[in-house]
């Protein structure tokens, strides 16, 4: 198999194969804030492969996986991928909750104007589009996506509807094994044959935010089996304080070096849902228990 990379970006490498599909290689790598961080995650790459393979065989959804060639390594269908980032919300958290809590009107994404409480279950899934960048996502109303040209009327539609279908299968199978997905990021593109829409990219820990059930407690931070542990390390340590600030006034950002426990601790969490989720092991010569 000969392949040329055509992409390396802060967690995945793109190859192009000599059979026109391309190669996903998950690697090690995390980041967070849209920063790639200076440390690795042992076996991030092989559970998020893993869990992109599951996710596909289990959705009954077109998707662009051809096969999964090794540990860390997904032959995908090439696609003309559409320029957004289709963000479903079933729960107040991270961003959704920081935007609300510090609005005067909540009545973009309810009926009726209700006040934030966080970590709460929302009264039905939300579709939260973001645009696509290699640096940071912004949220991207229905009105501006269309205006902009980024995406037809009726493609928009059937983006939040399959989205919004999809992370109900998600969350159906997660709940009956003890989890809760708070929300979850899609990518679609277009089949280059034949023009139709598939689900694209890869679903794992780096595209949702998994929670335990019998943890769950909604007005307060909730136990995470995603990057969200690694992102709350980042707050309390004050780097989110810097990016933020470094965006606004177009300063440097150093990534920190994250603690060796940390890091273990993110590699058990990953391990541990995936197998719980899917019941498959992943057996590894020193996997973490």
């Amino acid at each position: 198999m000969i392949m040329r990379l055509i992409r390396k970006g802060k967690v995945k490498d793109i190859y192009q194969l000599d059979n026109g599909n391309l190669l996903f290689h998950f690697s090690d790598r995390v980041s967070a804030f849209d920063i790639q961080m200076a440390n690795i995650v042992p076996r991030k790459g092989e559970v998020l492969c893993k869990f992109g393979e599951f996710w596909f065989d289990s959705l009954n959804t077109e998707h662009h996986m051809v096969r999964v060639h090794n540990k860390s390594k997904m032959e995908v269908k090439r696609m003309e991928m559409i320029p957004l980032e289709c963000v479903v919300r079933g729960y107040m958290y991270g961003s959704l909750f920081e935007r609300l809590r510090k609005s005067t009107d909540n009545r973009t994404f309810f009926s009726d104007n209700i006040t934030p409480i966080k970590a709460s279950r929302l009264p039905n899934p939300v579709f939260d589009p973001t645009t696509k960048s290699e640096e940071h996502d912004v949220p991207v109303k229905r009105e501006d996506a269309l205006s902009s040209g980024l995406i037809s009327d009726n493609d928009f539609d059937y983006l939040e509807q399959t989205s919004i279908s999809i992370y109900n299968k998600m969350s159906d199978i997660a709940e009956k094994r003890g989890f809760i997905i708070a929300d979850v990021k899609f990518e679609f593109g277009r089949d280059l044959a034949h023009g139709d829409i598939l689900l694209g990219d890869s679903i794992g820990p780096d595209e949702f935010r998994l929670w335990l059930r019998s943890d769950y407690s909604p007005g307060r931070d909730q136990e995470s089996f995603d990057k969200q542990l690694l992102r709350d390390w980042l707050i309390r340590t004050g780097f989110k304080d810097n990016v933020d600030n470094s965006i606004r006034d177009g300063g440097k950002i150093v990534a920190p070096v994250i603690p060796s426990e940390l890091l273990s601790e993110l590699t058990r969490r990953y391990v541990w849902a995936y197998e719980q989720i899917t019941g498959n092991k992943l057996r590894l010569e020193d996997t973490v228990c």
